[in-house]
């Protein structure tokens, strides 16, 4: 019988992504990500996972003009947006214009392999403009258009805000890109993989993946972590907040992965950014906050944070709302989601695993005059 969940069961191969949890490691196409996080951008990151090597200067530059190029969405999607009601949750918001983006991709009726890498290049550019506009419709503010000459990460903070971004605030959320583009076969992308393997469209793909990702036990988490830091309110109150949770069984969010067995690598980059951001902006109070909760849960637990932990603070800090960090995670997702959806494609073997059942056997059936 496979594990719950099915934990340590190896369902495909693939060439995407790896994670060592007993050592820590993460690696994309086999390049560690602590490498990437110190030289790499997303542009070049989502290259690289979808291309399987890393680009030379004149590839890089082609790719990402050619990214900046569809970021504009099609009016009949910012339609749809406006005609949803204010309070409707921003993950429901950005799975629905995804699906409204397959009804209007010029794509739409081809199945092919080139039209199916045309549609994921696609969404890479549009998801960051998809999760800008969410946050501006439902603000009542007008669409910024976006920038053909913003870096990838930098255009999304402009799209968002109307401001050009500090070099520091592009810095960090080219970082987080970066470090949120894949991991391995976790629950969105596998759901993405499930739906492409039974031929649905690119979109489809990534719709059931969007879907996936809103649960807080995966992608929701990191919101999870910033109302849980607001409701604690300052430091001092943070062993009191911590023990009280541990006493009554509760989940302390962004603490402990399903995989990794020491210190989530990406963990190690967003700490350092937050501490950074969070000094810089006069609102150390969520590092500090997120520090002690980190090493307490560690001491009482032996848990580690994941990379929802220190990406709460590091995305509350660069003023993006508490519930777009999700989509926010989506945004840097997509690049790994299509590099998966593409993969699954290329080698396809309709994904239908089998159950264990443990149900009463040979009932007989008692007709609904004889049921008492």
């Amino acid at each position: 019988m496979a594990g719950a969940g099915l934990r340590n069961v190896a369902v495909a191969e693939s060439r995407i992504s790896s994670i060592d949890g007993a050592r820590g490691v993460l690696a994309y196409r086999g390049i560690d990500i602590h490498a990437l996080a110190e030289h790499s951008s997303f542009e070049e990151t989502a290259y690289l996972l979808h291309e399987g090597e890393l680009p030379t200067r004149s590839e890089l530059e082609a790719f990402s003009a050619a990214l900046a190029g569809e970021r504009a969405i099609p009016d009949t999607v910012l339609g749809v947006l406006r005609a949803l009601p204010r309070n409707t949750h921003p993950m429901t918001a950005l799975r629905t214009a995804v699906s409204a983006l397959g009804a209007a991709d010029p794509d739409a009726d081809d199945d092919g392999a080139a039209a199916a890498l045309r549609k994921s290049r696609r969404l890479i550019a549009q998801m960051a403009t998809v999760v800008a506009l969410v946050a501006r419709v439902r603000g009542g503010a007008p669409p910024v258009p976006p920038d053909p000459a913003l870096p990838h990460a930098t255009n999304f903070l402009y799209m968002l805000s109307g401001r050009r971004p500090e070099p520091e605030a592009a810095r960090a959320m080219d970082l987080a890109l970066v470090l949120h583009a894949d991991h391995e076969f976790n629950a969105s992308t596998f759901a993405a993989r499930v739906a492409a393997s039974t031929l649905a469209d690119v979109h489809g793909a990534i719709v059931a993946a969007i879907a996936t990702l809103k649960g807080p036990l995966h992608g929701g988490a990191n919101e999870a972590v910033m109302k849980m830091l607001e409701t604690i309110g300052s430091p001092d109150r943070v062993e009191g907040f911590v023990r009280d949770a541990l006493a009554q069984k509760k989940k302390i969010m962004g603490c402990g992965h399903a995989v990794y067995r020491t210190e989530d690598p990406r963990a190690t980059h967003l700490r350092r950014m937050s501490e950074r951001l969070c000094r810089e902006a006069g609102q150390l109070r969520w590092y500090e906050m997120s520090r002690q909760i980190e090493d307490l849960v560690g001491r009482e637990k032996g848990l580690r944070p994941n990379v929802d932990f220190y990406s709460a603070s590091t995305y509350h800090v660069l003023g993006i709302e508490t519930d777009l960090f999700t989509p926010v995670f989506a945004v840097s997702r997509i690049a790994g989601w299509t590099a998966h959806v593409l993969e699954q494609l290329a080698d396809n073997k309709l994904i239908r695993p089998e159950s264990d059942y443990v149900g009463p056997r040979d009932v007989p059936y008692v007709p609904v005059a004889d049921r008492g």
